[in-house]
């Protein structure tokens, strides 16, 4: 009786630990040793948004020269998919030729203008995340586009920009 007492604690105190939250990483602050997961290039060096991930097995973030790029990973199937975090800039307030190496929000939560007239860091359409829906449609008042939540994105618009 003691032994089966024992593994039911044992089974409870498990399955208790796998219904936490999992506390998600920090975002990281981008510097001149920051590459480009896709182009290697220098990711300061880029103008418009940027994007980081970090994974579950990695203390290091991968980093994106484009929000664009940071999106595509995630709906890459040969990526890895142990994602623990995902970053982009926030374009609220920051200046598009060098949009901070601190004002990190986290990607899933974030407003994206797609379709707009800015560019992105490899001069290529861009989707531009801010922090507030009311931010986004300001900003695509001025620089045209249509607004989405992370999860609305349309994965066509995406990978189309890839090929």
């Amino acid at each position: 009786m003691y032994r089966f007492t024992l593994f039911l604690l044992v089974l409870l105190i498990a399955a208790c630990e796998k219904n936490q939250p999992v506390e998600m990483p920090a975002a990281q602050t981008l510097s001149r040793e920051a590459n480009g997961y896709y182009c290697l290039m220098t990711v300061i060096n880029h103008n418009g948004p940027k994007g980081q991930i970090i994974l579950t097995d990695k203390q290091q973030a991968l980093w994106f020269t484009s929000v664009r790029d940071t999106i595509a990973f995630t709906l890459s199937p040969e990526e890895p998919k142990n994602i623990a975090a995902i970053y982009v800039n926030d374009m609220t307030d920051a200046n598009w030729d060098n949009p901070g190496a601190d004002n990190w929000i986290d990607a899933r939560m974030a407003w994206y203008v797609l379709g707009s007239k800015r560019s992105g860091g490899m001069g290529a359409a861009e989707a531009v995340p801010f922090s507030t829906k009311e931010q986004a449609e300001a900003f695509s008042i001025k620089q045209g586009g249509t607004v989405y939540a992370f999860a609305s994105i349309p994965h066509e618009y995406i990978l189309k920009l890839l090929n």
